[in-house]
């Protein structure tokens, strides 16, 4: 492998990566939202979580597809 490839393949790795980091923070986020309320976020809170997850799964799937990650996710919700 070329260095080239090798750096686009590690920045590929990288970008999923965020990805899934972001989208495990903001479950994080719902779920200490929902015990420190002892109540479910506010609707508006979750369609914009779900939004930000969806961007942040698109991107992890440009990246890297066809990994587990989308699976993952779309059970949280």
């Amino acid at each position: 492998m070329n260095p080239d490839d090798e750096i686009k393949e590690m920045l590929r790795d990288l970008i999923w990566l965020n990805a899934l980091i972001a989208t495990e923070l903001v479950q994080i986020t719902e779920n200490t939202s929902q015990i420190l309320r002892k109540a479910a976020p506010p609707e508006a809170c979750i369609a914009e979580h779900a939004a930000l997850r969806a961007t942040a799964l698109d991107i992890a799937d440009r990246y890297r597809p066809g990994t587990i990650l989308r699976q993952h996710i779309e059970k949280h919700q």
